[in-house]
């Protein structure tokens, strides 16, 4: 039977691996040594890190890189991008340096609205909480008052409370669905606050309410919590051209619109290309947005959720051609932040916005959204042309010759070697092992 550890989160980090250690990894030697190089020198740094979370060991790196040559809006920006798989930051570069030359990328931000919901048990008469709603509904904005002060000095706070009957849905389900303006703040904790506190008021409100009291029937809070699916809170990016302008690879830009058009369209219709196809547009969210010390678990949640909101998954990205132009664009939930949580605490973070020249949330949306339409369009590019592993293994074959530990002249022969061969990784096992035979 497994020893039940007490105090874990209290101890010392030391003496949290040596107990890991002797407890599941059979007093490796290496194990602490592993855990310690990548702690950082700076004593100060280190601890803010191992505040970040609870029972931190050690610190766990991923590259920081730029995509530069991105132009959004008539503004040039650099893009940080935190990912760990290869041929990511060379596609979204890729993708800003062919769009450059044709007017860049265009984003808004159509609208910011998050939400809430306060979700109720009710098992009584309809109209009773309907009229108890509409009665304590001033009483409910005001409970909150103290809590969104200094929000609303910045133009946010809550903006409406509305009562939802869904007990066709789920039986004596009833909600109190709440939005709010953030600003630039993200602002998960303060919807929450709000949401709890009004949830309180609400019950304190309902135990003196006589319709409830004479049926003995009375609304209960089951839970709090703000939602991740924020489909009022939408961003749109696009890049068009004339279609000549469109060749790649040596294919005319009539064909290649026809192909990749179509290959958008298979995604719309096949749930299982729609995964990765939107798999693929994360891919350049998600860098951005861990670059910037958001929330990428939140994001990718909504996105995934608002891909399948008529009812079948499908594609995020559309493309048309219209009086012979060609028009590629993106639209997605986004809820995001600029201050307060990592973005001001985590040094990268900080760096990550401030070469994004310290954007608003709003400005942060379009850009997130952009990195997304840039990262698709460079997989669907090579989709339609020279498929999709010729670019993707160039890139992750340093990769192999890395986990082979191959010497820099190893290395650079067989670089040499598959620029005309090509690169699965057992053939780059069989040329190493030839080199050194």
């Amino acid at each position: 039977m497994m020893e039940l550890i007490s105090g874990f989160s209290k101890k010392p980090k030391e003496e949290k691996i040596n107990w890991l250690v002797s407890t599941h990894l059979n007093n490796n030697p290496e194990a602490f040594k592993t855990l310690k190089q990548y702690w950082n020198n700076d004593t100060k740094l280190q601890k803010l890190h191992d505040g970040f979370i609870e029972n931190t060991i050690s610190n766990y790196y991923l590259p920081f890189a730029i995509a530069p040559n991105f132009l959004i809006n008539n503004k040039p920006y650099t893009i940080p991008m935190v990912i760990e798989e290869s041929s990511v930051v060379a596609a979204a570069s890729y993708s800003a340096k062919f769009w450059l030359s044709k007017g860049g990328f265009t984003s808004e931000v159509i609208s910011t609205v998050k939400n809430g919901q306060i979700h109720l048990n009710f098992y009584g008469n309809n109209i009773d909480i309907q009229q108890f709603f509409l009665k304590i509904k001033p009483i409910l904005k005001s409970s909150i008052s103290k809590i969104e002060k200094n929000m609303k000095k910045r133009g946010g706070g809550l903006i409406d409370i509305i009562l939802k009957n869904t007990t066709e849905t789920l039986k004596g389900y009833y909600q109190l669905h709440c939005t709010f303006e953030t600003n630039d703040a993200m602002g998960a904790n303060f919807i929450n606050t709000c949401l709890e506190t009004i949830a309180k008021a609400f019950e304190n409100e309902a135990v003196n309410y006589k319709p409830f009291s004479k049926t003995n029937q009375f609304p209960e809070v089951a839970i709090s919590i703000l939602s991740n699916y924020v489909p009022e809170c939408l961003v749109r990016a696009q890049v068009q051209c004339p279609v000549d302008e469109l060749t790649a690879e040596g294919i005319e830009g009539k064909v290649f619109a026809k192909k990749f058009i179509r290959a958008i369209d298979i995604a719309k219709a096949e749930k299982r290309r729609a995964v990765t196809h939107n798999k693929g547009i994360m891919n350049g969210i998600d860098a951005v947005v861990l670059a910037t010390g958001n929330d990428f678990r939140s994001v990718e949640a909504g996105i995934h959720a608002y891909a399948s909101k008529d009812g079948n998954y499908t594609s995020l990205t559309h493309a048309s051609v219209k009086d012979g132009i060609f028009k590629y664009s993106i639209e997605i939930p986004l809820a995001l932040g600029t201050i307060g949580g990592l973005t001001g605490l985590h040094p990268l973070a900080k760096f990550g916005l401030s070469m994004l020249q310290n954007p608003s949330s709003k400005e942060l949306m379009q850009i997130i959204a952009v990195a997304g339409l840039a990262q698709n369009f460079a997989a669907l590019r090579a989709l339609i042309t020279t498929g999709i592993q010729k670019g993707h293994m160039k890139m992750h074959l340093m990769n192999i010759l890395n986990n082979l530990n191959a010497t820099i002249s190893e290395k650079e022969k067989t670089v040499q070697y598959f620029e005309e061969h090509t690169i699965t990784h057992s053939d780059v096992v069989t040329y190493i092992n030839k080199l050194r035979n």
